[in-house]
């Protein structure tokens, strides 16, 4: 699919500069560019999601990970040491 793009001039210029003794044309720049900025808010959408729904499954049931037990049990982990995952805790009063 053709899509046609007008960029600033000053920007034309920059994405020259950089181009200029890389095996790359502006075009593969422009498209190698814009395909990693797409798959950047494909993800942040998708993380996003994901953290709506954690934080509506948390709400619902009033349980979550108290934040020492995540911490201590990462450290462990990053010493080598075999520990127990943390425990679901209730938050509410």
């Amino acid at each position: 699919m053709a899509t046609s793009i007008k960029l600033p001039e000053e920007l034309t210029r920059r994405i020259a500069r950089v181009v200029k003794d890389t095996p790359f044309s502006a075009h593969a720049f422009m498209v190698e560019a814009i395909r990693q900025e797409t798959e950047r808010a494909e993800r942040r959408r998708e993380f996003i999601a994901g953290a709506l729904a954690s934080r509506g499954r948390a709400l619902r049931s009033g349980l979550a990970y108290a934040w020492e037990d995540v911490d201590a049990y990462l450290r462990a982990r990053l010493q080598g040491k075999r520990t127990r995952r943390p425990r679901l805790k209730s938050w509410r009063k």
